[in-house]
């Protein structure tokens, strides 16, 4: 047995375990794979919403041409007399009984009333955007007043079409 230098035994102490009450930080190994999927599938969702909004982003400008185009011819076809019967000034109307007879919708190269644009057709103009024009004889009201009901039709790139109508009437 072993004594110290005063003569008293030397016993041999036992080491103790210490539990420690701290809890040890950091991450595991399955929690930054758990954050990296759920971060990917946001941002994946995220970058597809993003890609629609730049596709779709011309569209607006797509349409607000063909409508200005649209426009244009529209108002071409209402600047002109109603029938190829219709005096200048429009009175009296054809077919009143005042006036002449009407001719009806019979196109002519002169495109100088309503009727001369049923059936026209344009793509040298805006090569992208084929115009289309159709008139239909049509009645107002009551007392049936003659109308011509004028329908443009403009195609766009992707295949969409756009179409204005209105009426001319028989004043």
């Amino acid at each position: 047995m072993l004594n110290k230098a005063d003569g008293s035994p030397l016993i041999a102490s036992t080491s103790k375990l210490v539990c420690s009450t701290k809890r040890e930080t950091g991450v595991t190994l399955i929690e930054i794979i758990v954050f990296l999927v759920v971060i990917g599938l946001a941002l994946s969702a995220l970058l597809r919403v993003f890609n629609q909004s730049v596709v779709k982003s011309v569209d607006p400008v797509v349409r607000v041409r063909a409508l200005d185009i649209a426009q244009a011819q529209l108002d071409e076809i209402l600047s002109r007399k109603f029938d190829e019967n219709t005096p200048t000034g429009g009175f009296p109307p054809c077919g009143s009984a005042t006036g002449p007879t009407c001719m009806g919708i019979a196109p002519d190269a002169g495109y100088d009333d309503v009727g001369d644009y049923n059936g026209y057709s344009d793509t040298s103009t805006h090569p992208l955007y084929p115009i289309t024009v159709s008139v239909s004889s049509a009645t107002f009201g009551p007392a049936s007043v003659p109308a011509r009901l004028i329908m443009v039709k403009v195609g766009m790139p992707g295949g969409d079409a756009l179409t204005l109508s209105a009426y001319r009437t028989n004043f």
